[in-house]
């Protein structure tokens, strides 16, 4: 497995993602961007784009959030740096797509076979690159949000989503998995969502714990290998 950091430009940043492919395959294969948890591309997106390639054989891009692959410290410069996102689509859009360019412009990769997959906040904008109507195979959250800036655009997703949650996490209640479920239902989309028991928030974070907050964020190693098989799964019939 080969690694490299791949220069882009997004919403006016300078933006720097984390590569990693086989670099003993021949031809081009499916891609997969992973979109960071809200803190920014760290270890962990870096270390799932990682596994992704030597598991799987997909060329796999960490995404960068912020510009400059910068890391937010606390949960004030988080809430500061996502607010525009939250509510421009044209901020949040810029951040997908641009990524999706940069991927699809490796001859490595067979640009029509991509998924994206996030974490947290990065869960949120693989859908939010879903709904811009690119051509993506499939969108997978992972402990994320579901308030998009445009429900309004459901109807332009062309692939299928999938959305593993905390069933108590108590950042993502039940009202707001109700309005994303019709969202995609009234969209006819192919959705799939799956709650672990007893999981709260960043589950398959091993550093979530560090937070001190075991109510709110908690790892959980079952969760964690059970979303992975999910993911792996819809990958095998997307992409074929």
């Amino acid at each position: 497995m080969k690694t490299e950091s791949i220069h882009y430009q997004a919403d006016g940043l300078d933006m720097i993602g984390h590569l990693a492919w086989d670099e003993t395959a021949t031809g081009p294969r499916p891609g997969v961007l992973v979109f960071p948890e809200a803190f920014g591309l760290g270890e962990h997106a870096k270390s799932r784009a990682e596994r992704i390639a030597k598991e799987l054989g997909y060329v796999a891009l960490g995404c960068d959030l912020h510009g400059g692959q910068a890391l937010l410290t606390s949960l004030e410069q988080v809430m500061s740096a996502l607010q525009p996102l939250r509510t421009e689509p044209a901020k949040v859009r810029a951040r997908t797509v641009n990524a999706l360019t940069a991927l699809t412009a490796r001859k490595e990769v067979d640009a029509g076979r991509i998924a994206a997959i996030g974490f947290c906040f990065g869960g949120t904008m693989s859908y939010e690159l879903a709904l811009t109507g690119a051509d993506i195979k499939a969108a997978i959250g992972f402990h994320s949000g579901l308030a998009v800036t445009s429900p309004g655009d459901a109807g332009q997703i062309k692939g299928k989503v999938l959305t593993l949650l905390g069933a108590d996490d108590p950042g993502i209640p039940p009202e707001q998995r109700a309005a994303f479920i019709k969202m995609l239902g009234d969209a006819g989309v192919d959705w799939q969502m799956t709650l672990y028991g007893g999981v709260v928030h960043s589950f398959t974070n091993p550093h979530a714990d560090k937070v001190g907050r075991p109510e709110f964020a908690r790892y959980d190693a079952k969760a964690d290998a059970r979303s992975w098989k999910q993911m792996v799964d819809l990958f095998g019939e997307v992409f074929g």
